[in-house]
């Protein structure tokens, strides 16, 4: 249990945050769209293109849920709340740590939604998607950080205080 897995929408700033609490932490680091990209030799957006959004969750699901890590600070693609393997595997190794921002925060950083690998269904809106995983989010989150209108080292903090009680 001492992982701290950060989940939240695309953009939210989990790998940055992420290696920024490792090294203060003194932890590991991994990201796991690069694992799923290294695996399967191509970028996400491919991965997609070829084998549909259903083909994704099952290559994400399978990667995340094999993780091994102790004292690691672990970021997962987005979409990984989709997958209950490996959400059921987070929770037992980990704190899963929900960066959150508003709808409007999100939609301010992420310019190219397609092309940064983002699972949209077809004709689904950034704002839909948005909507359909904030309560997948809030119902795997053990902690909750609000990011709007934090500087990156507010974040940062804010992660840090939490994790302190928790651990």
């Amino acid at each position: 249990m001492d992982n701290l897995i950060f989940i939240g929408m695309p953009a939210v700033g989990k790998s940055t945050v992420g290696v920024i609490v490792a090294k203060q932490l003194g932890y590991g680091f991994i990201d796991t769209d690069l694992l799923i990209q290294e695996e399967e030799g191509k970028l996400l957006k491919d991965i997609i293109k070829e084998r549909g959004i259903e083909g994704f969750l099952d290559v994400e699901d399978r990667v995340n849920a094999k993780i091994a890590a102790r004292r690691t600070v672990i970021s997962p693609g987005g979409s990984v709340v989709y997958c209950e393997n490996a959400m059921k595997h987070y929770k037992e190794i980990g704190k899963v740590v929900y960066l959150q921002a508003s709808f409007e925060t999100i939609n301010k950083r992420l310019s190219d939604a397609k092309n940064r690998g983002v699972v949209l269904k077809p004709n689904q809106t950034l704002r839909a998607l948005y909507d359909e995983r904030v309560r997948l989010f809030e119902k795997y989150a053990d902690i909750t950080i609000c990011e709007d209108g934090q500087s990156l080292e507010d974040t940062v903090d804010s992660v840090l205080g939490s994790v302190a009680i928790s651990l």
